[in-house]
């Protein structure tokens, strides 16, 4: 018999699939309902903590599996009635594909859903290639109502099982820690709003979000806070896309969390724009125990930033800096290097400004091999500049594959890459590898080699886990 279950959220999408087989009672045993994580910075997956509690509080006894700090437990994967994946990023949503066979092989007939931003964006192939169904957006409610749905069909004599300890998630010290000097700290992560008002084509939020923006409740993140205080966390992350998409409703929950724990340090990410624009609050945030901010400038060069849409220039990532680090807080700048319209001048630029701004520790070396990735879906789809590009899209990476016009910048790109991985494998200096990664760009350009200036480039507080894609 096939079936298929009909939904009215857009963000959806179910196929149809055989479930003569399975067992609609046996949804609410303990362990019935599995979430599987495959990657979230390093951080506790919220992915997996927002759609437990609501699984939970709906009835159902789900079981986790965050396969970034844990081996996949085959046992649970077995006997499971239902398996969600989470996928909120491109990393996340390659682990999650090479899993769908493995699972496949465990418990052939177990439905599967994939959620999250890259399920929407990549729904054709992944129902085609064994997922069941795709959800992203609001997940949580949209993961309830799917699996209320599943459990409400034809009912069968409830059978016996046995007695299942439902395992907790993991402990926070196996995630990223926070860092400064000689001070660590315990990491929580939560985040205050889902979604961006903002429409940057490089970003995967726009397609899903489409501009809009909602507002977590201050009680539900307030809560999420204190239960990861109580498991030891002394710093806290707010994951939003933009912290400062709603600013008075962070800084109240950043208020009341300052009343009710003082001691909690925490960082977010926003825009230089609304640096600029909230900058009578940054005072506050240092008081309120904020350590670093996250910003994504992405490039310095004009063409660059127009075509991605960014709103800021130069001049305003520089008052950004004074804004932020005037305040006693570190700025933590990210980039995209690599672009079709990235030149070796613009790479360099790059370079001679987080020099000249004592940055070198205040990026991650990661940020300068980034690639600029165009999932299908994406805002730049729509730009001009990328329309007049020769490129294909490949299923097997979900992107569309490109070449710069430059062949040196290819070549720099492919570098610089493994020039990072291998550093941080071997925990070479950041400011080592920053100068090695400028010479090499020096020598392609044919300038000669700079010299490593006199400049004090201070520590900066971070989370030790650097991979963000």
């Amino acid at each position: 018999m096939l079936v298929t279950v009909a939904y009215s959220v857009m963000t959806c999408y179910p196929i149809y699939m055989e479930t003569a087989k399975r067992n609609p009672s046996a949804m609410r045993t303990p362990g019935a309902v599995l979430l599987i994580s495959c990657y979230e910075l390093g951080h506790r997956p919220i992915g997996l903590t927002r759609p437990l509690r609501a699984l939970e509080s709906a009835g159902f006894s789900p079981d986790t599996i965050d396969i970034a700090v844990e081996t996949l437990d085959t046992e649970k994967v077995s006997r499971a009635e239902f398996i969600g994946i989470s996928v909120p990023m491109h990393t996340a949503l390659r682990l999650g594909v090479h899993l769908l066979q493995r699972i496949r092989e465990l418990n052939p007939d177990v439905p599967i859903c994939m959620y999250g931003l890259y399920a929407g964006l990549n729904a054709d192939y992944l129902l085609s290639h064994g997922v069941d169904y795709c959800i992203s957006g609001e997940v949580s409610t949209q993961l309830v109502e799917l699996v209320q749905s599943l459990a409400k069909k034809k009912h069968t004599k409830a059978q016996k099982h046995p007695t299942i300890t439902i395992g907790k998630l993991p402990a926070l010290e196996k995630y990223a820690q926070f860092e400064d000097k000689d001070e660590v700290r315990t990491v929580g992560y939560t985040e205050t709003t889902h979604g961006c008002k903002h429409l940057c084509t490089h970003c995967p939020i726009p397609p899903v979000y489409n501009g809009k923006f909602f507002p977590v409740q201050r009680d539900t993140v307030l809560d999420e806070i204190q239960k990861q205080v109580a498991e030891g966390a002394t710093h806290i992350t707010f994951g939003d896309p933009d912290f400062l998409n709603g600013p008075m409703h962070g800084l109240r929950i950043l208020r009341a969390m300052h009343e009710i724990c003082p001691d909690l340090t925490f960082d977010f990410t926003t825009k230089i724009e609304h640096i600029l624009k909230h900058r009578k609050h940054f005072a506050e945030f240092a008081g309120l125990g904020c350590r670093f901010i996250i910003s994504a400038v992405e490039s310095l060069s004009d063409k660059a930033l127009t075509i991605l849409e960014k709103h800021h220039t130069r001049a305003d990532v520089e008052t950004a800096l004074e804004i932020v680090h005037g305040a006693g807080i570190a700025l933590r700048p990210t980039w995209v290097p690599f672009t079709p319209w990235t030149t070796l001048d613009d790479y360099l630029e790059i370079l001679e400004f987080v020099n000249t701004h004592r940055l070198v520790y205040h990026v991650d070396l990661v940020q300068y091999a980034v690639r600029l990735l165009i999932p299908p879906g994406s805002y730049l789809l729509n730009r001009p500049e990328t329309k007049a590009l020769s490129f294909t899209f490949d299923q097997t990476v979900f992107s569309y594959m490109w070449s710069h016009s430059d062949p040196r910048m290819d070549e720099l790109h492919k570098t610089v890459n493994a020039l990072v991985e291998k550093d941080a494998r071997t925990d070479v200096d950041t400011k080592d590898t920053f100068y090695r990664i400028w010479e090499l760009a020096a020598d392609m350009k044919g300038q000669p080699i700079p010299k490593r200036r006199s400049v004090l480039h201070l520590p900066a507080p971070r989370i030790t886990e650097a991979w963000f894609c």
